[in-house]
């Protein structure tokens, strides 16, 4: 269950399906991993209602790292809920989200960058709690990301692998347009669609408009709202703080213990 992210927002679907991991604070994500050596840490929640109930994330927490240039490492350990409308109330650890971003293809004046991010779900929530889906799933996407001044597009879409009864496998694409309207804010808007992941179920057309707002360097905070225009999302948020820092985190740490 996750983002991405998310960030990490996700297209949630009530009863354990599969959390379709974003760049948070979208579903859609770019193909740009952490740099080299750097880390990317979030606490994160997200919420969506459908007319099943609400699920979500209370919260998660994920963590990207940069082991080698152009090469990205992801984890998500979520905290999850789920509170159909007609029954029981659940909470508990969700299913566990485990990925790798690389990056193929870097930007120039003519070309966009490009990459992919496959990402392992592992059952680790409770399926009869509506907690995770109980099987191994994965998502294979492509990315692609492109910058004009203060604007970035980038968007793409991928194929989600789904086993178990009812469950079919499914597609995703979706685009982002993001601006930097100041030095400290950006704002974007996504529009996405998914075919439907369940026997009988519905595809999701939705949208979420978003920002990413630099406290400083290394704190941000990353918001992002929406709805289906054709599909079950009734409303989805997500919310996250972010730290981001590099190997200079550590050594002046060191250096403040050393010396205290």
């Amino acid at each position: 269950m996750t983002r991405t992210a998310t960030v990490a927002l996700a297209v949630m679907m009530t009863g354990g399906a599969f959390k379709v991991s974003a760049g948070p604070p979208f579903v859609t994500d770019d193909p740009e991993p952490v740099d080299y050596q750097h880390w990317e840490f979030y606490i994160a929640s997200m919420h969506t209602q459908t007319a099943d109930g609400w699920s979500g994330t209370a919260p998660h927490i994920e963590i990207n790292y940069g082991p080698v240039t152009n090469v990205q490492l992801h984890l998500i350990a979520p905290l999850a809920y789920d509170a159909p409308s007609d029954g029981n109330a659940h909470y508990g650890y969700g299913d566990t989200e485990l990925g790798v971003k690389l990056r193929f293809i870097q930007e120039t004046d003519r070309m966009p960058q490009a990459g992919i991010f496959p990402l392992l779900e592992v059952p680790t929530g409770r399926e009869s709690e509506g907690l995770g889906n109980g099987h191994w799933q994965a998502f294979m996407p492509l990315w692609l990301q492109k910058s004009f001044g203060d604007w970035t597009v980038y968007g793409g879409g991928g194929y989600g692998i789904n086993p178990g009864a009812g469950n079919e496998n499914w597609g995703l694409v979706g685009a982002v347009v993001q601006r930097q309207v100041t030095k400290n804010v950006a704002l974007g808007g996504e529009i996405y669609h998914r075919t439907t992941m369940e026997t009988g179920g519905r595809g999701d057309t939705a949208f979420n408009l978003g920002t990413v707002v630099d406290f400083t360097e290394h704190q941000h905070l990353l918001f992002s709202a929406g709805r289906s225009i054709d599909g079950p999302t009734d409303f989805q948020v997500y919310i996250a703080y972010q730290l981001t820092f590099g190997p200079e985190f550590f050594h002046s740490a060191g250096h403040w213990f050393g010396n205290h």
